[in-house]
């Protein structure tokens, strides 16, 4: 079984903490990362489908998971 690299890791470890705001979150993605928040968004939602994430952080997947289908199902 082929693990998730530490980017990966490290993107899901973002999803694991809260922010005091939306601001405050692009500003580490930017800083911690290296990423641009689109791209950073880009690479998570690749990532909620991949078998490897839901092995490595079950709670925080099926959390993103359930919030992705619900704002999916309200459009």
């Amino acid at each position: 079984m082929e693990e998730l690299a530490a980017r990966e890791k490290a993107i899901l470890a973002m999803e694991q903490r809260g922010w005091p705001s939306a601001g405050a979150k692009e500003r580490a993605i930017r800083e911690r990362l290296g990423l641009a928040p689109v791209r950073y968004y880009q690479l998570l939602n690749a990532l909620l489908d991949d078998e490897r994430a839901l092995r490595h952080d079950p709670v925080t997947v099926n959390r993103l998971r359930r919030i992705r289908e619900e704002r999916r199902s309200e459009r």
